[in-house]
């Protein structure tokens, strides 16, 4: 096993608002080593993103509160570090490629000063050293005739192109760990497909690890080791991506797979969706969160908060269904059908 880059222990976010204290991260605990690509799924609003930014301390305090917990990079918990230590972590060890690529991108400037900018100042080289290297992440990421495009404006660059230079600025100063937040969701399927192939391949090359932050499991099978379910805050369900595509034990997780469509089915068939909607984080539930949407949801479910049980070495959640003494519920087969389905999909590459 490769050495641990990461480990988060119970990690609280809150943010203050006119209308309460809303309790948006609620004790999630996960770690990732060198090399791994963690997926961490789940609705909106369910925790994905505001973990994310609270690996690199980007909750604005106020409203943001780190209300408790520890986030240990190479074993140092970085939430004690003033801002000025924390920029020399940012970019350097740990760098984000986000969701919009032209709200990444600033539209004043030229792409290859964006680029430089971020070597400059993590790197002790030349401007022209700098410049060169900006070139050659801009060919890395696949795109043609670099030299020209250093010189070019965001908006000269399809929406693609956009994300692989925010890409290229992301590995500007060859970071450990790479947080991608839905890097691909403003894109078409097509681009969205290379992206996710460039980011395998430059982890291969890097051996870089990355959290890849999605609402779509259909991307998790490709591109993830380990998977962490999140719903309201908490992580519900924490296995590898085989584990859980193939042995889901929480009904949210049932939920999600089969709300992935089946291409392969006829297009009139009604999309599967889960009823219901997640719960206000001012107030959470008693007990189980997911319980309210829950069709197998026990007494036990609106009285007590279950714990994360264990499946394997590797594979947990927290339902009360896993306790010895509840009924033996199976994932419905309709589901199970669109899981392997979409599984066949998936190895046979569409064809």
């Amino acid at each position: 096993m490769s050495k641990k880059l990461l480990e988060v222990n119970d990690l609280k976010v809150n943010f203050k608002t006119y209308a309460g204290v809303v309790q948006a991260v609620r004790g999630v605990s996960f770690d990732l080593h060198e090399g791994e690509t963690l997926a961490i799924v789940g609705e909106s609003g369910s925790g994905k993103s505001v973990t994310s930014n609270a690996l690199m301390k980007l909750i604005p305090q106020p409203p943001g509160i780190y209300a408790g917990g520890e986030i240990l990079f190479e074993g140092k918990d970085i939430l004690p570090l003033t801002e000025k230590e924390m920029s020399k972590v940012r970019g350097n060890d740990i760098a984000m490629i986000f969701q919009d690529p032209m709200t990444a991108l600033n539209p004043t400037m030229r792409v290859g000063y964006q680029i430089t900018e971020v070597i400059l100042k993590h790197k002790k080289i030349s401007k022209q050293e700098a410049k060169e290297r900006a070139i050659e992440l801009l060919r890395q990421v696949g795109i043609p005739m670099p030299e020209r495009r250093f010189r070019q404006y965001p908006h000269e660059f399809s929406g693609g192109m956009r994300q692989r230079v925010v890409i290229a600025i992301a590995l500007a100063a060859d970071p450990k760990l790479l947080i991608a937040d839905e890097p691909t969701t403003a894109l078409d399927v097509t681009i969205q497909a290379q992206i996710l192939d460039l980011m395998k391949e430059i982890q291969k090359e890097r051996n870089t690890s990355i959290i890849f932050i999605t609402h779509d499991l259909g991307v998790v099978a490709n591109i993830a080791d380990r998977v962490a379910v999140m719903y309201a805050g908490q992580i519900v369900e924490y296995g590898t991506v085989n584990e859980i595509f193939y042995n889901p034990r929480h009904p949210y997780t049932w939920g999600l797979l089969g709300s992935m469509p089946d291409l392969k089915n006829n297009v009139q068939e009604e999309l599967r969706t889960i009823p219901g909607s997640p719960p206000n984080l001012i107030n959470p539930p008693i007990g189980d969160a997911f319980a309210p949407r829950n069709e197998y949801a026990l007494a036990i479910d609106y009285e007590k908060e279950p714990p994360m049980f264990k499946v394997s070495d590797t594979h947990y959640a927290k339902t009360w269904l896993l306790h010895p003494n509840a009924p033996k519920i199976e994932i419905p087969s309709a589901i199970q059908q669109r899981i392997e389905g979409y599984l066949k999909e998936a190895e046979t590459g569409g064809k």
